[in-house]
C-alpha cells in the first residue's frame, strides 16, 4: 500500500526546521506533500504562489516530495490528494496542546486520517518563521534559519 502523507503550514517563509522534518519525513512515505496554506487569519509576507515557489526550491532534493497550494478545510484537502496521514511538526512542549485540539478535531472531521507528530532536529528546534521575518526586517542575518532561495526572497522584501 501507498502511503501519502501531507505536511501542512503556511511556510511564510519555509525554515530550516521545515525542512529537516520535510528530509526526515520524507523517508517514511511513499509521497509527502507540502501543503501551502491560504490562511486568511495570517497577513503573511510572501503571497501563496511565492511562498509554493519557495518551498519547492528547498524541497527540489526529494523525489518524492511535492508542493501544493490550498485553500479550503485541512481534511477536504487531504482527501483531495488522497492522503492516510497529516504530519505535524512540535518545536516545543508549549505547541502540543493546539497542536492535540487540531489532531483530535482532525480525527472526528476524518477519521480515516492519522496524525503524525515529529520533532525538528535540536539544532533547528528554537528557528520559527516569524522570528525569520522580524531578523530579516531588522537586517540581520537569516542565512543559519533558511535555504539559501528563501533568503535571497526575504531580503528583497526589505530592501
Amino acid at each position: 500500500m501507498s502511503i501519502t502523507a501531507i505536511y501542512p503550514g503556511t511556510f511564510d517563509p519555509i525554515t530550516c526546521g521545515h525542512s529537516d522534518l520535510i528530509k526526515r519525513a520524507a523517508q517514511f512515505y511513499d509521497r509527502l506533500i507540502i501543503g501551502v496554506a491560504n490562511n486568511r487569519n495570517k497577513t503573511p509576507l510572501f503571497c501563496l504562489d511565492e511562498r509554493i515557489k519557495l518551498a519547492k526550491a528547498a524541497c527540489a532534493d526529494y523525489p518524492n516530495v511535492e508542493v501544493i497550494g490550498f485553500d479550503c478545510l485541512l481534511v477536504e484537502f487531504v482527501r483531495q490528494q488522497q492522503g492516510q496521514v497529516i504530519l505535524r511538526g512540535l518545536r516545543a512542549v508549549s505547541d502540543f496542546e493546539y497542536e492535540f485540539q487540531l489532531a483530535s478535531m482532525n480525527r472526528k472531521l476524518a477519521p480515516d486520517v492519522e496524525t503524525m507528530f515529529m520533532t525538528p532536529a535540536e539544532q533547528f528546534s528554537y528557528i520559527s518563521s516569524s522570528l525569520v521575518r522580524e531578523i530579516a526586517a531588522l537586517k540581520g542575518d537569516i542565512s543559519a534559519f533558511v535555504h539559501p532561495e528563501v533568503a535571497k526572497a526575504i531580503q528583497a522584501k526589505f530592501a
